[in-house]
């Protein structure tokens, strides 16, 4: 199978290394708009040749996209305009809706299939892809009915390869959910640095004083933000909803410890330590 992945950072290169890892593809291209992303990309390994988009379409059986969220929509638009009836486009974004509806009437609507592999790291780059990035980890399929038998084998046949669980949503409820366990942590994340940032200019030896919970709580601070204003911006309304929610609870503490509640403030972590009942 001759494979080509449109977006050679960490996600992309972190898919086209799995390919060549599991023995997937034949041939792993790369489609890549930087030019010091796409020579780094060969350096590495992490794909065999970098073509056009529309040799992509003319020549490879599988065309993954790994942009950023808000070009993919135009991406698989061109893509499915110019596929066959063999060939299969995937993304690998983080938000469906938008995506999802605008295809909904292409008459090669059934050659897409909508993936979102739950993983990453704050890391950008082909420098950032990892070989073992997927194993263990989820993929989301999302309005797995609207796509061809035959094209969702194709996939579904890569991801449980690469060691992953496959599981359905509706394009959504994927994006609600997203919103709750990915997309509000990068917003705390960035919030917290840009806190400890400005009180820093106050007293300069803070981060003399950083421990490992604080570097672990602001890990995600460092992305990129080419990665993930697109990512709030499409998914805005469901990132405001989790944002308001996530205030009201910084808010209900703040009452607390204003009032010395400790009864208060103990109900509220014990109640919040359930949480590792998800996070096992």
């Amino acid at each position: 199978m001759k494979v080509a992945v449109v977006g050679i950072g960490l996600i992309g290169g972190s898919f086209a290394l799995a390919l060549k890892r599991f023995g997937l593809a034949d041939c792993v291209m790369g489609v890549e708009s930087s030019e010091q992303h796409a020579k780094k990309a060969l350096e590495l390994g992490l794909v065999d040749e970098i073509i056009s988009l529309d040799r992509a379409a003319a020549e490879c059986d599988l065309i993954a996209v790994a942009t950023p969220v808000n070009t993919i929509p135009a991406i698989v638009t061109k893509l499915l305009n110019r596929i066959g009836d063999n060939q299969v486009v995937i993304d690998m974004g983080s938000t469906k809706g938008e995506l999802c509806e605008l295809i909904s009437q292409h008459r090669n609507r059934a050659r897409f299939v909508a993936t979102h592999p739950m993983w990453g790291t704050e890391h950008s780059g082909p420098e950032a892809a990892e070989k073992e990035a997927f194993t263990g980890r989820v993929v989301v399929f999302c309005e797995r009915a609207q796509s061809a038998e035959d094209a969702v084998k194709v996939v579904e046949n890569i991801y449980t390869t690469l060691g992953m669980k496959i599981i359905d949503m509706g394009a959504e409820e994927h994006d609600t959910h997203t919103a709750y366990v990915s997309h509000i942590s990068h917003i705390t994340s960035f919030a917290l640095a840009l806190t400890v940032l400005e009180k820093e200019r106050e007293e300069e030896h803070i981060f003399d004083l950083a421990g490992g919970g604080f570097e672990s709580t602001v890990r995600l601070a460092k992305s990129s933000a080419d990665t993930w204003i697109p990512i709030l911006l499409e998914n805005k309304y469901n990132v405001l909803d989790v944002l308001r929610e996530h205030i009201h609870q910084l808010q209900i503490m703040r009452r607390m410890i204003e009032r010395d509640d400790s009864e208060g403030l103990r109900e509220a972590m014990n109640k919040a330590n359930s949480i590792k009942r998800i996070l096992k």
